[in-house]
Order: C-alpha cells, then sequence, then structure tokens
C-alpha cells in the first residue's frame, strides 16, 4: 500500500493550500510517499493571534485522528506550530510542525537565521516560540511584511515586501539564511532566494523532507505497532 503523508492547512484559504501543494511538487517521487493537502476548514482565513492557533488545536486533532488509519505521518503547515504537542498526543504517528522543522532545517545551512514573518503582531508570539527551543543565540532578527494571510495572492506587492525583508534580514543583521514565516508564502521560495543569494527555507518542505526521511525509514511504525498491541490488551 502506498504510504501517505497529510499536509494540513489550518486556515481555511484555499489558495493557501494550492500554494502549499504547488510548492511540495519536487517532493513527490515515484515510489514515494504520496503528499495530500488538504484545508481546516473550520480554521479562521488567517492563523494571525494566539486566539486562531488556539482555536484550531481541537479540529486539528479531530482530522488526525479521523485519518490516523490511512496516513503514515502529519504535517501542520503553519509557523505558528498550533495543535503540535496535541497532535503528538493523539497519534503515535510522526507529526511535524513546520515553523520546527524550518528553524532545524535552517540551523544546518547558516550561522544565524533571519524569519520573514507576516505582520508586526505574530513576531512576540514566534519569538517565545524560539525561545522555547532555545535557538535565539542563532536568530539575527525577525522582521514583518506588514501583509496578512490574504493579502500574500498579491504576487507584485508580496515579493516586492519578501525581497525588502529579506535584503534588511542579510545586509543589516547577518542573515546567512532566511526562513518564510508563513505558509502562504510558500510560492515565492525560489525566487526569492535567487533575489537573496542565501538559502531560502520554506518550512512546509522543510517538514515535508523530514516527514519522507521518517515514513521511508520506518520511524514511529514500531510506536504506533506498540500502541495498538497495547490498547488491544
Amino acid at each position: 500500500m502506498t504510504e501517505r503523508i497529510l499536509v494540513i492547512n489550518p486556515n481555511s484559504s484555499e489558495a493557501v493550500t494550492r500554494g502549499i501543494d504547488e510548492a511540495l511538487e519536487p517532493l513527490r517521487m515515484s515510489g514515494g510517499p504520496v503528499l495530500e493537502c488538504v484545508t481546516l476548514r473550520e480554521g479562521p482565513p488567517g492563523i494571525e493571534t494566539q486566539a486562531h492557533v488556539d482555536s484550531v488545536i481541537a479540529p486539528l486533532a479531530r482530522v488526525i485522528a479521523e485519518r490516523e488509519r490511512d496516513c503514515a505521518a502529519f504535517i501542520i503547515a503553519c509557523y505558528s506550530d498550533p495543535g503540535l504537542h496535541t497532535a503528538r498526543e493523539t497519534t503515535a504517528k510522526p507529526v511535524l510542525g513546520i515553523s520546527e522543522c524550518g528553524v532545524l532545517t535552517a540551523l544546518t545551512l547558516g550561522q544565524r537565521f533571519g524569519v520573514i514573518a507576516i505582520l508586526k503582531k505574530s513576531i512576540p508570539r514566534h519569538l517565545r516560540y524560539l525561545g522555547a527551543m532555545g535557538v535565539t543565540g542563532r536568530l539575527a532578527a525577525e522582521l514583518p511584511v506588514g501583509l496578512g494571510v490574504a493579502e500574500l495572492v498579491d504576487e507584485k506587492r508580496t515579493f516586492s515586501r519578501l525581497r525588502e525583508v529579506g535584503t534588511t534580514l542579510r545586509d543589516a543583521h547577518g542573515a546567512d539564511v532566511v526562513v518564510m514565516g508563513c505558509a502562504g508564502m510558500a510560492r515565492y521560495r525560489a525566487p526569492l532566494e535567487r533575489a537573496l543569494g542565501i538559502p531560502v527555507v520554506e518550512p512546509t518542505q522543510a517538514a515535508a523532507t523530514m516527514a519522507i526521511g521518517r515514513v521511508r525509514l520506518g520511524w514511529g511504525v514500531a510506536a504506533s505497532a506498540a500502541d495498538a498491541a497495547r490498547a488491544a490488551a
């Protein structure tokens, strides 16, 4: 049976889900796990506040529980990693958050990483998470583009702001790798990397790369089998 990785966009924007799906195309391969992207219809149009983050935890856990039998791994495709730990209590199969994976990937590509946020008000929430991860010593800076999730579909305006902020992170703050701080930015990774001349990490791609490795190596399978055996006992 073909293994399946479920990539969940926790906001209700189908445009964001399409962008994520397109960004994952290079990671689809013959004989590899299927990468299925879905939209959490109960989610807000964009996850831009802590209240938005909190509101999607229960619906995310329900989706994971419903799809647990036919999926080998799950990805939460929002840079706030909403419900990550709750999701990991819902299933023994691998659950990856794109923020955690994006930052960990950046640490392998450069010494100091910069983050491009969507809004200024998102930054304190992200900094709390980076502090919990223990990686703030490697953070060059996090700066916003000043556009909400829904506004990211304006390609010309969005790319102009991404390039401007990325250049500032590189030149003024010394970032030698940049992390895109929103799944809605996915379609702009390759052109932004060409424009900046330094690695640009799209966090859903980073999470999918890790998930594929876990599925192919069987990580999480033994734990799932053990849990199933205990439940049946």
